[in-house]
C-alpha cells in the first residue's frame, strides 16, 4: 500500500502518538478531573436555583384535612373510660406519639 501522507506528517503524527502514549496516565487524569468539576459545577448552579412563581403557586394547593365521624369518636371515649388497659394506652400515646410499642 503507497503512502498517500507527505513524510512530514507521518513524522508528526508518529511524534504525536509517542507522546499520547507517554503521558496517558496524566491524559487520563485530566480528564476525570474535567468530568468532576464539570459535574460539581452543575450541581452547585441546580441547587442553588429558585423555584418559579408558577412551580410555587403548583405547590401550593390546600391540604385536605381528614374528618372523623363524632359516632366514632364518642364511640372511643366509651372504650376508654370503660377498660383501664385503653385508658394507659391513650395517655402513653399522648405523652409519646412516636414510641412504638
Amino acid at each position: 500500500m503507497k503512502n498517500i501522507l507527505p513524510p512530514k506528517a507521518t513524522a508528526a503524527a508518529g511524534t504525536t502518538a509517542t507522546v499520547l502514549v507517554r503521558y496517558k496516565l496524566v491524559i487520563f487524569v485530566l480528564l476525570i478531573a474535567c468530568v468532576y468539576g464539570y459535574i460539581i459545577l452543575t450541581i452547585s448552579s441546580l441547587s442553588s436555583s429558585q423555584p418559579t412563581p408558577d412551580q410555587i403557586s403548583a405547590e401550593s394547593r390546600p391540604i385536605k384535612s381528614t374528618k372523623i365521624d363524632k359516632k366514632v369518636i364518642q364511640q372511643l371515649q366509651q372504650l376508654q373510660d370503660n377498660s383501664v388497659s385503653v385508658k394507659t394506652l391513650f395517655d402513653e400515646a399522648r405523652n409519646n406519639p412516636f414510641q412504638e410499642n
